[in-house]
């Protein structure tokens, strides 16, 4: 008797049942759909309504304001708000995939609503010329809208993330005659086009026009065979004729016209082949027209809803109300003013078991827990009858559960199911709990109070994550963490998203007690981001909220950056040094920078090692004059030398710094200033006294360079200054330069005699060496001579020698190896300098020269 009871249900489409329960009873009062505007999301969404501006109708104790209200699919209301925009008569709405509420108007201005009736700004226009031509009529699909303008042209937005409105191709013969206007539109969505890109159907007369961003093609339906071409002339024509009503399949692979004959014609998109042409009563076009599933088409006029399939004759539903059909992936939702109903295709398995007198395992099986319920003992026969087939009719029980939106209903079909499991051993045991897990969920969203009725099919093309986003969007976020726990989701967006909705609904609440409220549900979730919900609390205005939320974020690259935001900066130093990352102290440090007067980012980057460590290393390459307020601040005037002092290398690094240039002048007072600076503390005396004599030695160089014109003294030190002169014959100047810098004798001698040997000024060079006896004695004039390769000047000096071991060292190095031994046999170093000369020796052809006087000597 169930069996009949739920088949007397159904309506029979040729060889398909089809059923239309009753989801809700719609709780909405004196909502009347004929006088309104009505868009309604997909997938159990919520239900739009805003009073049509384009009828005339009676207020019934209502404000002349018009208001667009947002309900769920119960008719329980969401939000509400005024509708005062400008722009002219509202033209269409519809919901994007996100739920985001698009209404277009006559303008082509675009104004978004979310589901709690809150504009979302900027608002966005279609285009100068939709606004000059105004818009006529609009077709929404998931993500995007077409919309065709007075003048013929058509816009669209393929994408309302990004909100770019382009223009598509003109229809041939539209735009040039103001008489001829489509008399239907519909759209193929992009990822159903070849191009990838959205199509526009435009029926124009007896042509149907796909238009895209580059071209407008005509195409044909009917086109004839190839043995009938023969028979047909140029004149063949469009046999389906004027189309008065279009729409293209959820797949998009057919397209159902209505013609200007009352004929409901499917044709499919790519093959042009006709798949069903059904002659309907009444030409009138359709109300509405909508796919139900992949199966049937669904055309509504007033009061008749009559669906039409391949094959067979439609199914006629009557209604004396208004009704909206919503199309589903897997059905139609039936939207009228007292309910809700759901029209889909009987599903094999509830049809296999519920089908008057069928005999099918799935069938037997549910019959036989009810005779089991009963304590019969056909309870047993049936399961010997389908033995061999349990754990199919097992899976159909199962599977015709998760199609149920009646609880009693499903929880009927799931005890059939593991009647039978029990008696199965190869059927998977999970699968029943996992349907049980997913009827929860659904049965849970489908209570009138939230008011998603979705089916099991529709809910896994949705996917959980995506539901549970719907719920907290609509601030059901009990329900939504109790969904996420239960299916061991990650509870973390849901916990996120209610701290910062009560954040913005607890306006007059104190911040104290607020933080409590919000911490004993963020302790909920461990490694949740305080830091997102203190920004949240920071664009609410509640800046003290703010901070004392992000000191309980453990993660310092998100706490030390939103402690700028709000203007913590002590804070966030603090917690960037603690760190150790020097990647966040240099964030704070150049944050700082910006915000505060410079003494005061002084004072407080000084206290912490690590920053002013990093400001420092930063500031040397990059600022040197800022760090040099930095160290005057705090005192290190040493610092500020040594800056000085750097400073007047780099200028002398500059290419510019040339013969006359007038860089040599600052770098000198640079100098200066560095030997003042360093005078001034007892620990760089040193360092005061060397920038003087640089600073003295740079002023002498620029001096010289000036009058030889050579630009070869400055930065060369005090001994190549000095041989430079001697070289260029300036005497005086070399005097000078030592008498300043009081180069000693010593000195003095290896300088000048190397300078003279340098330009072979053997003359002088001996005259140099008469002026008095010199200090380091002849061994400069020895090693300058045989550096410049002058032996005979050399041995004008070698026998002057005092030192013997230095004279036989000087004879043998200019290879008089006679002369070398004798001075080694009368220097009294044991024989050591005459073993080492044998050695030397001996390997030359010399050697025989040598022996007899080296034997005789040793």
């Amino acid at each position: 008797m169930a069996n009949v009871s739920v088949a007397a249900e159904w309506q029979l489409l040729y060889n398909r049942y089809y059923r239309k329960p009753e989801i809700y009873q719609m709780r909405w009062k004196h909502v009347d759909l004929s006088r309104n505007k009505v868009a309604c999301a997909s997938f159990g969404g919520p239900i739009a309504v805003i009073r049509d501006d384009s009828k005339i109708v009676q207020l019934y104790a209502e404000s002349a304001l018009r208001k667009l209200r947002i309900f769920n699919s119960a008719g329980v209301l969401l939000s509400e708000t005024v509708w005062k925009h400008p722009g002219g008569r509202l033209i269409g709405m519809s919901w994007s995939d996100d739920q985001t509420l698009i209404s277009i108007v006559q303008d082509g201005t675009i104004y978004r609503y979310n589901i709690h009736a809150e504009l979302i700004q900027p608002n966005v226009t279609m285009g100068k010329e939709c606004f000059e031509q105004n818009v006529v009529e609009c077709v929404f699909w998931g993500n995007g809208v077409v919309c065709l303008t007075e003048g013929g042209q058509l816009f669209c937005i393929s994408d309302f993330k990004t909100m770019k409105p382009y223009k598509l191709a003109d229809v041939p013969g539209l735009t040039e005659d103001d008489m001829l206007q489509p008399t239907c539109l519909a759209v193929r969505e992009p990822q159903y086009t070849m191009s990838g890109n959205v199509e526009v159907l435009v029926a124009v007369g007896h042509e149907i026009y796909v238009v895209d961003e580059d071209e407008a093609q005509s195409i044909r339906f009917d086109e004839p065979s190839g043995e009938d071409s023969e028979m047909q002339n140029d004149d063949y024509g469009n046999l389906i004729g004027p189309v008065q009503k279009m729409i293209v399949s959820p797949n998009g692979k057919f397209l159902t016209l209505f013609t200007h004959d009352g004929r409901v014609v499917v044709v499919g998109m790519e093959s042009k082949q006709i798949a069903i042409d059904y002659s309907c009563e009444s030409a009138l076009p359709p109300q509405q027209m909508a796919w139900c599933g992949m199966d049937s088409v669904l055309l509504y006029w007033d009061e008749d809803l009559m669906m039409v399939g391949p094959l067979g004759d439609p199914v006629h539903y009557f209604y004396d109300e208004p009704v909206i059909l919503i199309p589903e992936c897997d059905g139609v939702r039936i939207l009228s003013n007292t309910s809700l109903e759901f029209l889909q295709r009987v599903p094999d398995s509830t049809e296999s078991i519920f089908k008057i007198g069928s005999t099918s395992p799935a069938a037997l099986l549910y019959d036989a827990l009810d005779h089991f319920d009963r304590r019969s003992a056909k309870a047993d026969e049936n399961l010997r009858l389908i033995r061999s087939s349990l754990s199919e009719a097992v899976e159909s029980c199962i599977d015709a559960a998760g199609h149920e939106f009646d609880v009693t209903r499903q929880r009927a079909l799931l005890r059939a199911a593991s009647y039978g499991q029990a008696f199965s051993s190869n059927f998977q045991r999970d699968r029943v709990q996992e349907t049980c897990r997913t009827l929860r969920v659904l049965n849970a969203v489908r209570d009138p109070d939230i008011g998603i009725p979705l089916s099991i099919q529709q809910y896994k093309l949705l996917t959980p994550v995506v539901l549970i986003s719907r719920l907290i969007n609509a601030h059901s976020h009990l329900l939504a963490l109790r969904i996420s726990e239960y299916l061991g989701m990650n509870k973390e967006v849901v916990i996120m998203h209610w701290a910062c909705a009560k954040i913005t609904a607890s306006a007059s609440t104190p911040d104290a007690h607020l933080l409590e409220i919000l911490l004993d549900k963020l302790q909920l979730c461990k490694g949740i981001s305080y830091a997102a919900v203190a920004t949240h609390a920071d664009n609410c205005g509640r800046r003290k909220l703010a901070a004392m939320l992000v000191e309980h974020e453990p993660r310092s690259t998100k706490q030390v950056p939103l402690l700028l935001s709000i203007g913590e900066e002590d804070t966030a130093l603090v917690k960037a040094t603690e760190s150790g990352d020097t990647d966040l102290v240099y964030l704070v440090i150049f944050h700082i920078w910006q915000k505060r007067p410079p003494l005061e980012f002084f004072a407080m980057i000084q206290g912490r090692v690590l920053a002013r460590d990093l400001f420092v290393a930063y500031a040397r390459c990059h600022k040197q004059e800022f760090l040099k307020d930095f160290f005057l601040s705090t005192g290190q005037i040493h610092e500020v030398a040594f800056l000085l002092w750097k400073e007047s290398w780099d200028m002398g690094k500059n290419p510019m710094a040339s013969k006359g240039s007038p860089l040599h002048g600052p770098r000198i007072k640079l100098m200066e200033k560095a030997s003042n600076l360093f005078s001034q503390t007892k620990e760089h005396t040193f360092e005061s006294k060397a920038a003087e004599e640089h600073a003295k030695l740079l002023r002498i160089q620029h001096e010289l360079e000036a009058s030889t014109k050579q630009a070869i003294f400055v930065d060369s030190s005090i001994n190549d200054t000095i041989r430079t002169c001697i070289v260029l014959r300036n005497n005086r100047a070399a005097a000078k330069v030592k008498s300043e810098f009081k180069v000693s004798d010593k000195r003095w001698y290896w300088l000048k005699t190397f300078a003279l040997a340098t330009i072979k000024d053997w003359e002088a060079l001996e005259k140099f060496s008469k002026e008095k006896r010199p200090p380091t004695g002849f061994r400069p004039f020895v090693e300058a001579c045989i550096d410049a390769d002058e032996k005979a000047e050399a041995l004008k000096y070698i026998p002057k020698l005092s030192d013997l071991v230095e004279r036989g060292e000087a004879y043998a190095r200019i290879g008089m190896a006679k002369e070398a031994a004798d001075a080694a046999a009368q220097a009294n170093d044991g024989g050591e300098l005459l073993e080492r000369f044998r050695k030397t020796f001996s390997q030359n052809a010399i050697f025989d020269t040598l022996k007899m006087p080296f034997q005789g000597v040793s």
